[in-house]
């Protein structure tokens, strides 16, 4: 059972801080800044519009800039670098959640399994005349594998929305760099 507690603990702590770290993203996101960087750089003036961005903390626009300062060098792999590092953040902790869905209800099996054991070694004994205290070991050794089940089950759901908010990010960013990518390829070309 304590194996099941720290999962949980675990569990527990990784949600409330992926969370709390979603709600500190939203709230400093500012798609009103992508657009004056997007403005800014069909108008041609991309210092002004990594001017813009630099004080943003929208992770959108923090890629954005990042591939506009390296777009002399590797602009494409600036910005796939810099998308990586934001989505970075948004994925930690994600594996150890996962982790904890996985391998709770086997740890509620496992507890199940050496509680079977210990209930059926009372039959060797004279404690056979006492069958409640076997079969209440029976339901303990049961309870390990609920709480195992009830502990993944409580974690999927967070797991879940954190993956979709992941992917979300995911679009966002690439659908920002592929329309940064394609202003600047139509000003070289002087269109």
């Amino acid at each position: 059972m304590w194996p099941i507690l720290v999962a949980s603990v675990a569990a527990l702590s990784i949600v409330i801080e992926r969370i709390s770290f979603l709600i500190r993203e939203q709230r400093s996101r500012c798609p009103e800044t992508v657009g004056k960087i997007f403005s800014e750089v069909e108008k041609g003036k991309i210092e002004e519009a990594m001017r813009i961005g630099e004080r943003s903390k929208d992770f959108v626009a923090v890629t954005l800039i990042y591939g506009l300062h390296h777009r002399h060098k590797a602009f494409s792999n600036a910005l796939l670098q810099a998308a990586n590092k934001e989505l970075k953040r948004f994925s930690r902790g994600l594996p150890v959640l996962d982790t904890v869905i996985t391998l709770a209800p086997l740890l509620g099996l496992f507890g199940t399994v050496t509680g079977m054991i210990h209930a059926f070694g009372l039959l060797g004994g004279k404690e056979l005349e006492a069958p409640a205290v076997i079969t209440g070991g029976i339901a303990e050794a049961l309870i390990a594998t609920a709480y195992g089940l009830l502990t993944a089950i409580v974690a999927l759901i967070p797991f879940n929305y954190l993956n979709v908010r992941l992917e979300e990010a995911r679009h966002e960013i690439e659908d920002a760099t592929t329309h940064l990518e394609l202003l600047l390829l139509k000003q070289d070309k002087g269109l």
